[in-house]
């Protein structure tokens, strides 16, 4: 995450957040209640500490007032980000879902998880690459879905985005009954976006071979117009999908050593 947000910008936010929480807050007391709410430390009182950790550090002035400019420029930028979307801050150049969905595919979609890595650390330096690599890891994502046995349909290796996408709205929207219809319009759409976003990444960046007389997508906006939608669109199809095919459950087998009397 910190290397998704510019030292120009993180600056600028950091301005921004700490106007909100003086407004929202506006005593010395309450900033610091809330400011303790985002604090985590492994502090032992009757320990040694000598490995203690903070997640950021909370400074004081001189009359034992908390420095909130330092205090906020001492966290994470995504402790930063979170705050400001706590707050209401507005973030344009941020990602909102990057943090959740990251979680989501370090935990079941591992080859997408370090696709989508590259592609979130490449959206200033090469938004071409970042592009293309947000398809990729969309692909995988699907993919992985669809090895599940309970899907009639089955993929092959060389099928497009489009035609992934296709088979998985399919799968888990079109035969579903209780879909609202306005959802299935709205995932049907998904269908021509990912068609784009493959052309997109086939005409337009670096992926396919191109020659200097051809356009090359170099503005960062548009690799997060990629990304935005795409991790918005693949939190969808994760949680719609465990929630019409549930993981299944695997009773445990107790060891005689296990058995608990």
């Amino acid at each position: 995450m910190n290397e998704l947000i510019s030292p120009k910008y993180i600056m600028k936010l950091v301005k921004e957040v700490d106007e909100a929480i003086w407004k929202e807050y506006v005593s010395y007391e309450n900033v610091r209640l809330y400011i303790n709410r985002w604090y985590k430390n492994n502090y032992e009182p009757n320990g040694f500490n000598n490995n203690f950790w903070e997640n950021f550090t909370i400074i004081e002035k001189e009359n034992n007032k908390i420095d909130l400019p330092k205090t906020l420029h001492s966290m994470d930028n995504e402790t930063i980000l979170k705050i400001a979307i706590d707050l209401g801050v507005n973030t344009p150049d941020f990602i909102p879902t990057v943090p959740t969905f990251k979680n989501v595919l370090k935990s079941d979609y591992k080859t997408a998880y370090d696709t989508f890595n590259k592609s979130i650390k490449l959206i200033e330096t090469d938004p071409s690459t970042a592009i293309g690599l947000a398809n990729s890891a969309l692909e995988s994502i699907i993919k992985e879905i669809l090895k599940d046995e309970r899907f009639t349909s089955k993929v092959k290796g060389n099928f497009t985005t489009n035609e992934l996408a296709r088979i998985i709205i399919k799968e888990l929207i079109q035969t579903t009954e209780n879909t609202p219809k306005e959802a299935k319009t709205i995932c049907n759409n998904f269908i021509s976006i990912c068609d784009t976003i493959e052309k997109m990444r086939s005409e337009k960046t670096n992926f396919h071979g191109k020659t200097e007389q051809d356009f090359i997508i170099d503005e960062p906006i548009y690799a997060y117009l990629v990304i935005n939608a795409f991790t918005t669109v693949g939190l969808f199809l994760n949680n719609f999908y465990f929630n019409l095919y549930p993981k299944p459950v695997i009773d445990k087998v107790f060891e005689i050593d296990d058995l608990p009397f």
